[in-house]
Protein backbone atom coordinates (compact mmCIF):
# COMPACT_ATOMS: atom_id res chain seq x y z
CA UNK A 1 0.00 0.00 0.00
CA UNK A 2 1.35 3.48 -0.45
CA UNK A 3 1.71 6.49 2.28
CA UNK A 4 -1.73 7.51 4.25
CA UNK A 5 -0.55 10.29 6.07
CA UNK A 6 2.71 11.97 5.82
CA UNK A 7 2.88 12.01 9.73
CA UNK A 8 1.83 10.27 12.41
CA UNK A 9 1.78 11.82 16.02
CA UNK A 10 1.36 8.44 18.68
CA UNK A 11 0.54 9.67 22.17
CA UNK A 12 1.22 7.24 24.46
CA UNK A 13 3.53 4.27 23.51
CA UNK A 14 1.96 1.31 25.28
CA UNK A 15 0.96 -2.26 23.37
CA UNK A 16 -1.78 -0.53 21.30
CA UNK A 17 0.09 2.83 19.57
CA UNK A 18 3.49 0.08 19.59
CA UNK A 19 1.60 -2.04 17.19
CA UNK A 20 0.06 0.48 15.36
CA UNK A 21 3.59 1.69 14.65
CA UNK A 22 4.80 -1.80 13.83
CA UNK A 23 1.94 -1.98 11.57
CA UNK A 24 2.19 1.10 9.64
CA UNK A 25 5.52 0.27 9.15
CA UNK A 26 4.57 -3.30 7.81
CA UNK A 27 2.53 -1.49 5.39
CA UNK A 28 4.20 1.86 4.36
CA UNK A 29 1.25 3.63 5.51
CA UNK A 30 3.48 6.45 7.17
CA UNK A 31 6.04 9.07 5.95
CA UNK A 32 7.36 9.56 9.32
CA UNK A 33 5.68 8.11 13.24
CA UNK A 34 6.48 10.62 15.73
CA UNK A 35 5.81 9.39 19.18
CA UNK A 36 5.76 10.18 23.07
CA UNK A 37 4.68 9.18 26.03
CA UNK A 38 4.40 10.96 29.87
CA UNK A 39 7.29 8.42 31.11
CA UNK A 40 10.91 9.67 30.38
CA UNK A 41 11.40 5.42 30.93
CA UNK A 42 8.88 4.53 28.12
CA UNK A 43 10.39 7.44 26.28
CA UNK A 44 13.53 5.56 26.28
CA UNK A 45 12.48 2.29 25.46
CA UNK A 46 10.77 3.40 22.83
CA UNK A 47 14.06 5.05 20.84
CA UNK A 48 15.66 1.66 22.08
CA UNK A 49 13.34 -0.63 20.11
CA UNK A 50 13.25 1.76 17.10
CA UNK A 51 9.52 1.39 16.13
CA UNK A 52 9.06 5.16 15.82
CA UNK A 53 11.14 7.37 13.25
CA UNK A 54 11.40 10.28 16.32
CA UNK A 55 10.56 9.78 20.03
CA UNK A 56 10.20 13.75 21.30
CA UNK A 57 9.30 15.10 25.15
CA UNK A 58 5.66 16.56 24.50
CA UNK A 59 2.14 15.86 23.09
CA UNK A 60 2.67 19.14 21.37
CA UNK A 61 5.73 18.57 20.24
CA UNK A 62 4.57 15.15 18.74
CA UNK A 63 1.21 17.16 17.44
CA UNK A 64 2.67 20.27 15.49
CA UNK A 65 2.41 19.08 12.07
CA UNK A 66 1.14 15.95 12.14
CA UNK A 67 -1.82 15.08 9.81
CA UNK A 68 -2.59 12.38 12.15
CA UNK A 69 -2.52 12.26 15.94
CA UNK A 70 -3.85 9.01 17.79
CA UNK A 71 -4.63 9.96 21.82
CA UNK A 72 -4.00 6.25 22.82
CA UNK A 73 -3.54 7.25 27.07
CA UNK A 74 -6.19 6.69 29.30
CA UNK A 75 -9.60 7.38 28.78
CA UNK A 76 -9.28 9.54 31.88
CA UNK A 77 -6.28 11.86 30.47
CA UNK A 78 -7.37 12.22 26.60
CA UNK A 79 -9.09 16.17 27.71
CA UNK A 80 -5.14 17.22 29.28
CA UNK A 81 -3.45 16.31 26.26
CA UNK A 82 -6.63 17.12 23.82
CA UNK A 83 -6.37 20.60 25.65
CA UNK A 84 -2.50 20.25 25.78
CA UNK A 85 -2.04 20.13 21.44
CA UNK A 86 -4.88 21.96 20.75
CA UNK A 87 -3.19 25.13 19.99
CA UNK A 88 -0.49 23.53 17.68
CA UNK A 89 -2.90 21.49 15.61
CA UNK A 90 -2.69 22.09 11.83
CA UNK A 91 -5.62 23.27 9.88
CA UNK A 92 -7.16 20.23 8.20
CA UNK A 93 -5.25 17.34 10.56
CA UNK A 94 -7.47 14.30 12.04
CA UNK A 95 -7.66 13.92 15.75
CA UNK A 96 -8.11 9.96 16.82
CA UNK A 97 -8.27 8.10 20.26
CA UNK A 98 -7.98 4.33 20.46
CA UNK A 99 -10.28 4.78 23.61
CA UNK A 100 -12.69 1.85 24.85
CA UNK A 101 -15.49 4.49 25.82
CA UNK A 102 -16.81 6.90 23.01
CA UNK A 103 -19.16 9.11 24.33
CA UNK A 104 -17.24 10.38 27.32
CA UNK A 105 -13.99 10.89 25.29
CA UNK A 106 -16.08 12.94 22.84
CA UNK A 107 -17.08 15.16 25.52
CA UNK A 108 -13.42 15.58 26.97
CA UNK A 109 -11.54 16.37 23.76
CA UNK A 110 -14.49 18.04 21.34
CA UNK A 111 -14.02 21.36 23.23
CA UNK A 112 -10.27 21.51 22.78
CA UNK A 113 -9.65 20.59 19.15
CA UNK A 114 -9.36 24.08 16.56
CA UNK A 115 -12.52 24.72 13.79
CA UNK A 116 -10.94 22.71 10.67
CA UNK A 117 -9.54 19.53 12.44
CA UNK A 118 -11.11 16.21 11.77
CA UNK A 119 -12.06 14.00 15.27
CA UNK A 120 -12.61 10.71 14.38
CA UNK A 121 -12.75 8.62 17.58
CA UNK A 122 -11.82 5.06 17.11
CA UNK A 123 -11.58 1.65 19.13
CA UNK A 124 -9.61 -1.16 18.02
CA UNK A 125 -10.69 -4.45 19.62
CA UNK A 126 -7.66 -6.06 20.04
CA UNK A 127 -5.01 -6.81 22.60
CA UNK A 128 -3.48 -8.23 25.23
CA UNK A 129 -2.72 -8.62 28.65
CA UNK A 130 0.29 -6.95 28.37
CA UNK A 131 1.14 -3.23 28.17
CA UNK A 132 4.04 -1.17 27.96
CA UNK A 133 5.75 -0.19 23.85
CA UNK A 134 7.75 -3.86 24.40
CA UNK A 135 4.56 -5.44 24.10
CA UNK A 136 3.75 -4.19 20.35
CA UNK A 137 4.13 -6.27 17.36
CA UNK A 138 2.89 -5.52 13.74
CA UNK A 139 -0.03 -8.51 13.51
CA UNK A 140 -1.98 -6.91 16.38
CA UNK A 141 -4.80 -5.95 14.24
CA UNK A 142 -5.09 -8.61 12.15
CA UNK A 143 -8.67 -9.38 10.92
CA UNK A 144 -9.45 -8.06 14.11
CA UNK A 145 -12.36 -5.31 14.41
CA UNK A 146 -12.06 -1.43 14.60
CA UNK A 147 -14.74 0.21 15.32
CA UNK A 148 -15.13 4.59 14.01
CA UNK A 149 -17.16 7.03 15.51
CA UNK A 150 -17.59 9.82 12.37
CA UNK A 151 -18.85 12.42 15.02
CA UNK A 152 -19.92 14.43 11.86
CA UNK A 153 -16.61 14.27 10.65
CA UNK A 154 -15.68 14.94 6.89
CA UNK A 155 -16.72 11.76 5.10
CA UNK A 156 -13.16 12.28 3.11
CA UNK A 157 -11.38 12.01 6.35
CA UNK A 158 -13.25 9.22 7.75
CA UNK A 159 -12.25 6.78 4.89
CA UNK A 160 -8.61 8.02 5.43
CA UNK A 161 -8.86 6.92 8.41
CA UNK A 162 -10.90 4.19 7.52
CA UNK A 163 -8.38 3.00 4.75
CA UNK A 164 -5.24 3.20 7.45
CA UNK A 165 -6.92 0.48 9.99
CA UNK A 166 -7.78 -1.26 7.16
CA UNK A 167 -3.99 -1.08 6.03
CA UNK A 168 -3.16 -2.46 8.94
CA UNK A 169 -5.05 -5.84 9.08
CA UNK A 170 -8.10 -4.07 10.93
CA UNK A 171 -11.76 -4.89 9.62
CA UNK A 172 -13.87 -1.57 10.27
CA UNK A 173 -17.37 -1.21 11.49
CA UNK A 174 -19.08 2.78 11.40
CA UNK A 175 -20.96 3.00 14.87
CA UNK A 176 -22.65 6.31 16.95
CA UNK A 177 -21.16 6.64 20.25
CA UNK A 178 -23.85 5.70 22.28
CA UNK A 179 -23.99 2.49 20.71
CA UNK A 180 -20.65 1.93 20.80
CA UNK A 181 -20.49 1.93 24.66
CA UNK A 182 -23.54 -0.49 24.85
CA UNK A 183 -22.05 -2.73 22.85
CA UNK A 184 -18.78 -2.59 24.76
CA UNK A 185 -20.36 -2.90 27.81
CA UNK A 186 -21.50 -6.07 27.16
CA UNK A 187 -18.48 -7.46 25.45
CA UNK A 188 -15.89 -6.47 27.25
CA UNK A 189 -16.57 -3.81 30.13
CA UNK A 190 -18.85 -6.50 31.89
CA UNK A 191 -16.72 -9.29 31.44
CA UNK A 192 -13.72 -7.54 32.89
CA UNK A 193 -15.59 -6.48 35.77
CA UNK A 194 -16.74 -9.85 36.50
CA UNK A 195 -13.53 -11.30 36.03
CA UNK A 196 -11.99 -8.72 38.44
CA UNK A 197 -14.35 -9.91 41.04
CA UNK A 198 -14.18 -13.77 40.59
CA UNK A 199 -10.43 -13.06 41.24
CA UNK A 200 -10.98 -11.04 44.15
CA UNK A 201 -13.30 -13.65 45.82
CA UNK A 202 -10.66 -15.96 44.91
CA UNK A 203 -8.58 -13.80 47.29
CA UNK A 204 -10.80 -13.52 49.65
CA UNK A 205 -11.92 -16.84 50.52
CA UNK A 206 -9.78 -17.70 53.27
CA UNK A 207 -10.69 -21.76 53.28
CA UNK A 208 -8.65 -21.51 49.69
CA UNK A 209 -5.25 -20.84 50.49
CA UNK A 210 -2.85 -19.11 47.50
CA UNK A 211 -1.39 -22.14 46.78
CA UNK A 212 -4.16 -24.19 45.72
CA UNK A 213 -5.64 -21.04 43.63
CA UNK A 214 -2.65 -21.12 41.27
CA UNK A 215 -1.88 -24.75 41.29
CA UNK A 216 -5.34 -26.31 40.74
CA UNK A 217 -6.55 -23.32 38.57
CA UNK A 218 -8.82 -24.99 35.58
CA UNK A 219 -9.26 -23.24 32.34
CA UNK A 220 -12.19 -21.11 33.49
CA UNK A 221 -10.50 -19.39 36.18
CA UNK A 222 -7.00 -19.13 34.25
CA UNK A 223 -8.77 -16.97 31.71
CA UNK A 224 -10.58 -14.90 34.45
CA UNK A 225 -6.57 -13.82 36.06
CA UNK A 226 -5.69 -13.06 32.36
CA UNK A 227 -8.55 -10.76 32.21
CA UNK A 228 -7.70 -9.55 35.34
CA UNK A 229 -4.09 -8.52 35.01
CA UNK A 230 -5.16 -5.55 32.61
CA UNK A 231 -4.16 -1.86 33.27
CA UNK A 232 -5.35 -1.00 36.08
CA UNK A 233 -5.70 2.52 35.74
CA UNK A 234 -7.00 1.81 32.22
CA UNK A 235 -10.18 -0.39 33.15
CA UNK A 236 -10.47 2.43 36.38
CA UNK A 237 -11.23 4.82 33.17
CA UNK A 238 -12.80 3.21 31.48
CA UNK A 239 -15.69 1.96 34.17
CA UNK A 240 -15.63 5.70 35.47
CA UNK A 241 -16.54 7.09 31.86
CA UNK A 242 -19.21 4.42 31.11
CA UNK A 243 -20.84 4.38 33.91
CA UNK A 244 -24.69 4.18 32.92
CA UNK A 245 -24.20 1.62 30.05
CA UNK A 246 -21.66 -0.68 32.63
CA UNK A 247 -24.48 -0.51 35.43
CA UNK A 248 -27.66 -1.57 32.85
CA UNK A 249 -25.62 -4.54 31.80
CA UNK A 250 -24.60 -5.24 35.20
CA UNK A 251 -28.46 -4.80 36.20
CA UNK A 252 -29.07 -7.40 33.57
CA UNK A 253 -26.04 -9.83 34.18
CA UNK A 254 -27.57 -10.00 37.99
CA UNK A 255 -30.96 -11.12 36.98
CA UNK A 256 -29.66 -13.82 35.04
CA UNK A 257 -27.54 -14.91 37.79
CA UNK A 258 -30.53 -14.89 40.05
CA UNK A 259 -32.17 -16.97 37.80
CA UNK A 260 -29.38 -19.47 37.46
CA UNK A 261 -28.87 -19.43 41.18
CA UNK A 262 -32.49 -20.65 41.45
CA UNK A 263 -32.31 -23.50 39.03
CA UNK A 264 -29.85 -24.89 40.61
CA UNK A 265 -31.35 -24.82 44.20
CA UNK A 266 -34.24 -25.71 42.63
CA UNK A 267 -32.45 -28.90 41.17
CA UNK A 268 -34.37 -27.01 37.67
CA UNK A 269 -31.70 -28.92 35.07
CA UNK A 270 -34.11 -28.29 32.00
CA UNK A 271 -33.54 -24.91 32.76
CA UNK A 272 -30.08 -25.17 32.67
CA UNK A 273 -29.38 -27.43 29.80
CA UNK A 274 -31.31 -24.94 27.64
CA UNK A 275 -29.54 -21.78 29.21
CA UNK A 276 -25.91 -23.89 28.47
CA UNK A 277 -27.17 -24.46 24.82
CA UNK A 278 -28.24 -21.18 23.95
CA UNK A 279 -25.37 -19.67 25.25
CA UNK A 280 -22.76 -22.49 23.36
CA UNK A 281 -24.64 -20.96 20.24
CA UNK A 282 -22.65 -17.98 20.91
CA UNK A 283 -19.39 -19.40 21.42
CA UNK A 284 -19.98 -21.06 18.04
CA UNK A 285 -20.55 -17.55 16.67
CA UNK A 286 -17.43 -16.61 17.83
CA UNK A 287 -15.02 -19.50 15.99
CA UNK A 288 -16.86 -18.75 13.41
CA UNK A 289 -16.01 -15.34 12.66
CA UNK A 290 -12.63 -16.05 13.60
CA UNK A 291 -12.27 -14.11 16.60
CA UNK A 292 -11.54 -17.04 19.17
CA UNK A 293 -7.79 -16.68 19.71
CA UNK A 294 -5.94 -13.87 21.05
CA UNK A 295 -3.55 -12.53 18.77
CA UNK A 296 -0.67 -14.55 18.08
CA UNK A 297 2.58 -14.23 20.05
CA UNK A 298 5.36 -13.11 17.52
CA UNK A 299 8.52 -12.64 20.01
CA UNK A 300 6.55 -10.59 21.85
CA UNK A 301 8.16 -9.79 25.50
CA UNK A 302 6.10 -10.99 28.29
CA UNK A 303 7.39 -7.90 30.34
CA UNK A 304 4.30 -5.80 32.00
CA UNK A 305 5.78 -1.94 31.57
Amino acid sequence: MSVIYQRVALIGLGLIASSMAHAMRRGGLAGEIVGTARSAETRETAKELGFCDRIVDTAAEAAEGADLVVLAVPVGAMGAVAQEIGPVLAKGATVTDVGSVKGAVIDAVSPHLPEGVHFIPGHPLAGTEHSGPRSGFAELYDNRWCILVPNGADETATQRLSDLWRGMGANVEMMDADHHDLVLAVTSHAPHLIAYTMVGVADDLGRVTDTEVINYSAAGFRDFTRIAASDPTMWRDVFLSNKDATLEILGRFTEELFALQRAIRQGDGDHLFDYFTRTRAIRRGIIEAGQDTDAPDFGRSAKHD
